[in-house]
């Protein structure tokens, strides 16, 4: 079941970004919506895996799959509609693959990106790649990001703070991003010794 959320959002993203690009009033509104659900179901998934004991390899890859296809799409799309700097995607991109190329290696020695087998060995990182406050502080960023920007650009938005605190919150985000990916390329080092 965990699955099968996480590969809604994925489904779902694809979706809002469609409709964006319809530069419909209706459509926009819709895609605020989704986009609620979108951010809801990144921490259903993983809520539904714990509670009904269905963690597993394949669900923290799925998961780690799904957050980077939704933040990248939104990302992207938002680039590609003039509504955020290029720098935001690149930055985010860049560290996704750096991380996620770390984590495949990880994984193939028997580690996970979180949980109990986690490839983080310290406290500290620990902390801010794997903890709870860590992962939701990211979470709240990208969704307030997210559907900030998209409320933004709604016809009938008559704040424009609605936007701005989007794009502030879009940068917080990068902020955590790359502060979040230093502890996986710091610690992944051991997994290049030679034994």
């Amino acid at each position: 079941m965990a699955n099968i959320i996480t590969l809604s959002r994925i489904f779902m993203v694809f979706i809002v970004v469609a409709l964006l690009f319809m530069h419909n009033n209706n459509a926009t509104l819709l895609a605020v919506i989704l986009t609620v659900f979108v951010m809801w179901f990144d921490g259903l998934d993983g809520y539904v895996a714990r509670k009904f004991n269905e963690t597993s390899k394949l669900g923290a890859v799925l998961d780690i799959m799904g957050d980077r296809i939704v933040e990248n799409v939104f990302w992207i799309a938002f680039c590609a509609m003039g509504w955020i700097n290029v720098a935001i995607p690149i930055i985010v991109l860049t560290r996704g693959i750096v991380t996620d190329s770390l984590r495949s290696l990880a994984l193939a020695q028997g580690y996970t990106a979180f949980g109990e087998k986690t490839m983080m060995q310290g406290k500290i990182a620990k902390f801010i790649v794997a903890s709870n406050f860590s992962r939701f502080t990211y979470a709240l960023c990208k969704a307030v990001a997210f559907l900030f920007i998209i409320a933004g650009h709604l016809p009938f938005n008559y704040d424009h703070n609605v936007l701005t605190i989007g794009i502030v919150c879009a940068w917080i985000a990068v902020a955590f991003c790359v502060l979040r990916g230093i502890p996986v390329i710091i610690e992944s080092k051991r997994f290049f010794e030679v034994k």
